[in-house]
C-alpha cells in the first residue's frame, strides 16, 4: 500500500504539492510513491521541507513464519496524522491518542515507515526488518565410527533449515577443544541446510573423549541476540594396534605359565602314584612270604 491510500483531500499532505490534486494510484503507482519515499530518506536534503525531523530508525528481527507488533507512536500528544506504510499485510490491532498498534506479517526483510504529523511538521520512524531462521536442529555424524590410530575419518555436522547464513557460525569439537570454526558466508533467501565437513586423522586421545557440534546465530548486529544450540555428543572408537601386541604377548605367557602350573600338578600326580604303588607292591611281598613261613612252621609241628 502506498502513502496516497493515507491521502484524502484537504487532509495533511506527506509531500507538498501545489495545487492539491487528488490522485487515482494503480499498485505499482503506490509502490513506486512508497519508493520515492524511501529515496527521500535517503537524501534528506530533497525532502528538507517535508521532513525536519530526522529518521530515527530500528533494527528488529523476526522468526520466519511469525508476525510482528509494530508501535506506531507520535512524538506530540495530538498527532493531526498517523500510520504505517509498507510493502506487507497489517492489522490495526489498537490505537490511542498518539498512538497505534500494528501487527505485520513478514515472510522476508522489509521494511516499515511509521509516519505521523505534529504541529504540521511531519516526522518518519524507519523500522528494519530482518527474517531469520534459527538452528532449531544440529545433527553429527562420524564416518567411520571406528578407526586405527593414523588414519583419516570424516567430522560432518548438518543445521537443517537455517538464514541468514551470515550469521551462522559452526564449531566442531573434540571435548572442551575446538577442532574447526567456519562462519558461512553467503546470502539465503529462502532457509536452507547448512553443512560443515571436517577430516582429521585419529589420534589416541580421540577415544576418551566426546565430539559435539556447536552452531551460534549471532543476530545482535540486527537488533536481535544470540542464538546457540548443540547436537548430541558423539563417541569414536579408536583401535591401536600396540596395545593389541602387547595384549597378545601378555596372553601368549600366560597361557604359557598356565599350561606349566597344570603339567606340573600331572607331573605331581603320577609321581606320587608311582611311588604309592611301590610301597603298596613291597608290602604285599613281605605278607606272602611271612604267611609261607607260618604255614611251613605249621606243618613241622
Amino acid at each position: 500500500m502506498g502513502f496516497g491510500s493515507h491521502l484524502s483531500p484537504g487532509g495533511p499532505r506527506l509531500f507538498p504539492a501545489s495545487p492539491w490534486v487528488p490522485l487515482k494510484m494503480s499498485p505499482f503507482d503506490s509502490w513506486g510513491l512508497f519508493m520515492a519515499f524511501l529515496a527521500l530518506l535517503c537524501c534528506p536534503g530533497s525532502g528538507k521541507e517535508a521532513f525536519e525531523k530526522p529518521t530515527w530508525t530500528k533494527q528488529l528481527v523476526v522468526e520466519s513464519g511469525r508476525s510482528q507488533v509494530i508501535n506506531c507512536s507520535a512524538s506530540c500528544t495530538q498527532p493531526e496524522n498517523s500510520g504505517l506504510e509498507t510493502t506487507v499485510s497489517k492489522k490495526l490491532l489498537k490505537e490511542g491518542a498518539q498512538w497505534k498498534l500494528y501487527e505485520v506479517n513478514v515472510s522476508q526483510d522489509t521494511i516499515l515507515l511509521c509516519y505521523f504529523t505534529c504541529s504540521g511538521r511531519q516526522e518518519i520512524k524507519r523500522f528494519n526488518i530482518s527474517v531469520f531462521s534459527p538452528p532449531k536442529q544440529v545433527l553429527l555424524t562420524l564416518q567411520p565410527t571406528f578407526v586405527t590410530v593414523g588414519t583419516w575419518f570424516t567430522i560432518e555436522c548438518r543445521v537443517p533449515s537455517v538464514a541468514p547464513f551470515e550469521t551462522l557460525t559452526i564449531t566442531l569439537l573434540r571435548g572442551s577443544e575446538i577442532l574447526y570454526n567456519e562462519t558461512l558466508r553467503g546470502t539465503t533467501p529462502s532457509p536452507q541446510e547448512a553443512i560443515v565437513t571436517h577430516n582429521t586423522t585419529a589420534l589416541r586421545k580421540d577415544g576418551h573423549h566426546n565430539f559435539t557440534c556447536q552452531a551460534k546465530m549471532d543476530l545482535q548486529s540486527r537488533g536481535g541476540h544470540l542464538i546457540h544450540r548443540v547436537s548430541d555428543p558423539q563417541v569414536l572408537e579408536v583401535y591401536e594396534p600396540f596395545q593389541d601386541s602387547q595384549m597378545a604377548i601378555i596372553i601368549a605367557v600366560v597361557s604359557v605359565l598356565l599350561f606349566l602350573f597344570v603339567a606340573s600338578v600331572l607331573l605331581c600326580f603320577v609321581l606320587g602314584e608311582h611311588w604309592r604303588q611301590r610301597r603298596t607292591g613291597s608290602y604285599m611281598v613281605q605278607a606272602v612270604q611271612r604267611r609261607l613261613r607260618w604255614c611251613y612252621q605249621a606243618q613241622l609241628a
